[in-house]
């Protein structure tokens, strides 16, 4: 059985996202059924179908969280202190091809927004990033085609 890593934010989303389909979602959806049945014949509702259509939706991803939960390995940040780019580190780089600075953090893949900086750590940029350590150097495949990167600094906050 494989783990989920994931960060305490990441936890907190996750059972947020758990709680919303449970007590919020799931109820409104059965409303929705019971209305759309009193509307009648239920062969040719498409209020029915398509309530039901979303009360199966809703169970496959309360399904899936409640799976992720029972996997889940939480790690800190906060509770680490290496040398090295490891599952929750922030990470500042030099883009080598075009001077810039971007900072990322590393976390679980229910995470990920690219926009907020915070990358999945089995994204191929956090992959080649694991191991390293200030002033290495790292190439990563891009669909444009190779970017150098060099780690500027390693953070666990």
């Amino acid at each position: 059985m494989e783990r989920c890593p994931v960060t305490p934010k990441g936890l907190e989303h996750l059972r947020a996202m758990l709680k919303d389909l449970k007590e919020f979602q799931r109820p409104a959806n059965v409303l929705a059924i019971e209305e759309a049945r009193a509307h009648g014949d239920l062969k040719e509702n498409a209020e029915y179908h398509a309530a039901k259509e979303k009360q199966s939706l809703i169970a496959a991803q309360i399904a899936t969280i409640e799976d992720k939960l029972s996997r889940i390995q939480v790690v800190d940040p906060l509770e680490l202190d290496l040398e090295k780019v490891v599952f929750g580190a922030t990470v500042e780089l030099l883009d080598l091809d075009s001077d810039d600075e971007v900072t990322y953090q590393i976390v679980g893949s229910d995470e990920a927004d690219v926009t907020k900086g915070l990358i999945s750590y089995d994204a191929p940029l956090a992959r080649a990033l694991i191991g390293k350590e200030e002033g290495d150097n790292v190439q990563v495949k891009v669909p444009k085609g190779i970017r150098e990167y060099e780690v500027v600094g390693i953070e666990y906050k």
